[in-house]
């Protein structure tokens, strides 16, 4: 097992580790996100739930301009660049707080880095676009790397030692592109190319993530595989199952919880750590 490192550094600053969760608000600036589509599509509205989730305890903030939910279509990288650039760049001019960019193609990476992102939350672990390493690496930024599959049929195996070798390999992708050790997070994808079973077996084994030495991000909120458990149609009545993921995750030894519902998961995540991290 590698040992695991003491903080997270991006360029704007470091972040350590062990000491407290940190919460990374969900804001998708998308018509057809599966929880939120549209509600923050306009850059006023996208700018006041930025501050509000800063206010209630988030310390990244995610910003996507393309859906990744289940039957999604694609965008062009054009279109992903006009609804993140300019809002990133409103941001920065009052705002210090780290942002991450939520996004697989290169070319969206690089100029929302340019505007002022912080890190690149990529959910094909730098992949899927053969740039995308390149692109971080030469900027300075730092990265989530998650775990995907291009589907959830059977014969993939043992669904945790899947994730671990392909984030070993997304690892030494952006390693290899200049990307520092302190400035990698990891994520198990939950959702992405697993079934429901799956999942479940994944939140179960969260503590061997941590063979790889590396923080790791857990992102189940409002989530299908809490609807299905639950019998929830509502995503935003998904609060308390997510809620659970939350503790579970904190007590798996998760450093980072992606989260719409930031007041709420800063709660919980401040009582776990008050018991475990103190």
């Amino acid at each position: 097992m590698m040992p695991k490192h003491q903080k997270f550094q991006t360029t704007r600053r470091s972040l350590p580790l062990g000491q407290r969760t940190y919460l990374v608000g969900i804001l998708n600036l998308t018509p057809d996100s599966f929880s939120d589509g549209g509600e923050f599509a306009q850059i006023d509205a996208a700018t006041r739930r930025f501050h509000t989730m800063l206010g209630e305890g988030a310390e990244i903030i995610d910003v996507g301009g393309e859906s990744t939910r289940p039957g999604h279509v694609p965008i062009p990288a054009s279109e992903e660049i006009e609804r993140v650039v300019p809002f990133i760049e409103k941001l920065r001019l009052h705002s210090d707080a780290l942002i991450s960019i939520d996004t697989s193609k290169a070319e969206v990476a690089k100029a929302a880095l340019a505007a002022g992102a912080d890190i690149v939350n990529d959910v094909w672990g730098a992949q899927r676009d053969p740039l995308m390493a390149e692109v971080i690496g030469s900027s300075g930024a730092a990265c989530i790397l998650m775990h995907n599959r291009p589907s959830t049929e059977a014969g993939h195996g043992d669904v945790v030692e899947s994730i671990l070798g392909f984030l070993r390999h997304s690892v030494e992708l952006v390693r290899a592109a200049g990307v520092c050790d302190d400035s990698i997070l990891l994520d198990p994808g939950l959702g992405f190319g697993k079934t429901y079973q799956e999942n479940w077996e994944i939140m179960r084994r969260l503590p061997e993530l941590q063979q790889l030495g590396y923080p790791i991000l857990l992102g189940a909120s409002r989530k299908s595989m809490i609807a299905k458990l639950l019998g929830l149609e509502d995503p935003k009545a998904r609060l308390s199952g997510t809620l659970a993921t939350t503790a579970l995750g904190i007590q798996s030894g998760v450093d980072f919880i992606r989260v719409h519902d930031v007041s709420e998961n800063r709660e919980c995540a401040d009582v776990l750590d008050h018991c475990l991290r103190k």
